[in-house]
């Protein structure tokens, strides 16, 4: 007859072993599951894509006339095209190569935070980014996006789209794809840096190749990218992103109202 156990003492709590999280996996368990999934090889096979994506609609753009049509009537369809290549090219390489979902994957996720709190981070971070412009004196130069936004017609156009699916698809791009991979091979910091320097440069050419607005723009990257390290969420980023845009827009509208104004009282 075997003795029995001892019991524990009173008041004692009871040894429950590690916890489930410092146990070891059973020898049979699958490995734990990377992320993000992708990797450099994917990366550049989609940077060939966008390239060819973007070479294909400039040349469809630029094929049509625009003696009779704002140029913002024309480029506002060609970007809508544009953007869904590069995520319908984001989803091929998500299903084919992996067999994941495509909003799961890029971690469009709500956030932890309520929207309105991380719209108000975005007009905080176009405040700084217009602050930050004074002090260096960033000049007003001529360039395609000023020519673009010349005309209220075109101001409401563009706003529509650079507050709605041109946050979204961009976000999607640099803090959904970029981001998580230049984090998980750098850090953080670095990778939110380098993936927001990339999002600067996209602009670098809108911009008439002013390195001030490209530096601008990406310092607000960098913002956006905080907000997905932070939050987790790409989601959150985008609409970050879109209050961060609207901002301007709306600066640029009473700046053209004010304009048209004075103009009418002469």
């Amino acid at each position: 007859m075997s003795p029995e156990p001892p019991l524990p003492e009173l008041g004692a709590s009871p040894d429950l072993g590690p916890p489930p999280e410092l146990q070891p996996l059973p020898e049979d368990a699958p490995p734990l599951e990377s992320y993000p999934f992708w990797g450099y090889l994917d990366l550049l096979g989609f940077i060939l894509v966008a390239l060819l994506g973007s070479l294909v609609v400039s040349l469809l753009a630029a094929s049509i006339p625009t003696a009779h049509i704002k140029r913002a009537f024309i480029l506002f369809p060609a970007q809508v095209l544009l953007y869904a290549f590069l995520l319908g090219a984001l989803a091929f390489i998500f299903r084919r190569y992996y067999g994941k979902p495509f909003w799961q994957s890029l971690r469009w996720t709500p956030a932890e935070w309520s929207t309105p709190f991380v719209a108000t981070c975005g007009v905080f971070a176009a405040v700084a980014v217009v602050g930050a412009s004074v002090l260096m004196r960033t000049p007003d130069i001529d360039s395609p996006m000023k020519a673009l936004l010349s005309d209220p017609a075109s101001v409401v156009m563009i706003a529509v789209l650079g507050t709605t699916l041109a946050p979204v698809c961009e976000e999607i791009v640099f803090r959904g794809f970029l981001q998580p991979l230049l984090v998980r091979s750098l850090g953080a910091a670095p990778g939110i840096l380098l993936a927001a320097a990339a999002f600067g440069l996209m602009h670098l050419q809108e911009y008439g190749y002013s390195w001030r607005h490209a530096l601008l723009i990406s310092a607000a990257g960098a913002g956006f990218g905080w907000m997905r390290q932070r939050t987790g969420s790409t989601k959150a980023a985008a609409v970050m992103h879109a209050a961060y845009n609207g901002v301007f827009f709306l600066l640029l509208a009473a700046q053209q109202a004010a304009t048209h104004g004075r103009w009418a009282g002469h």
